[in-house]
């Protein structure tokens, strides 16, 4: 079984924002898969399918960002899935808009998010897909940058970052992290 959590606020408010690339991804993923991520269960929204004979679970932490490693811990908790199995899907403004870049160990570099997921989880080895959403502009605040909806002209690269993600998931459903970090992040 593999378990992907996308990263975002819950809310209209915060539905096309930058900092919620993460959920947005869930949903393209779930659109691709056909599985309805609407079960609230351990702080978030879930939704369970099979992808040939992977059984996957796709979540959205509903208690914000800076909050997130809670869903988390408790879905690690209450039905014993291993880290090994865990994919994270999140914004990072160090890698450009339209671009993806996958790791599976590293510190939270600023983001809250992740930073959380460490804390709950106990360690900085886990696998993520960090989505572009490129840096702002110098002397622009970063809270309103992330918290900022997407221009039109930015729409195509947003999709680009989506569908990259949601085929590198795919790709790791059947295939080892590193596998999947050498062929995406090239």
């Amino acid at each position: 079984m593999k378990w992907i959590v996308g990263l975002g606020n819950p809310g209209t408010k915060y539905a096309s924002t930058r900092h919620n690339i993460g959920f947005m991804a869930i949903d393209a993923l779930a659109n691709r898969f056909g599985i309805d991520v609407k079960e609230s269960k351990c702080k978030g929204l879930i939704g369970e399918g099979k992808i040939g004979s992977e059984k996957i679970v796709l979540i959205k932490p509903m208690t914000y960002m800076n909050l997130s490693g809670e869903t988390v811990r408790g879905y690690m908790d209450y039905y014993k899935a291993s880290l090994e199995d865990f994919i994270v899907l999140y914004d990072d403004m160090d890698t450009e808009l339209g671009k993806v870049r996958l790791r599976y160990q590293g510190s939270a570099g600023g983001h809250n998010g992740i930073k959380s997921i460490i804390q709950h989880a106990g360690t900085q080895s886990f696998n993520r897909i960090r989505m572009g959403v490129s840096r702002p502009a110098p002397g622009r605040d970063i809270v309103d940058y992330v918290l900022q909806t997407f221009a039109k002209a930015e729409q195509e690269a947003v999709a680009q970052t989506i569908e990259r993600t949601c085929d590198a998931v795919e790709f790791a459903l059947s295939h080892t992290f590193e596998q999947t970090m050498a062929k995406f992040n090239g």
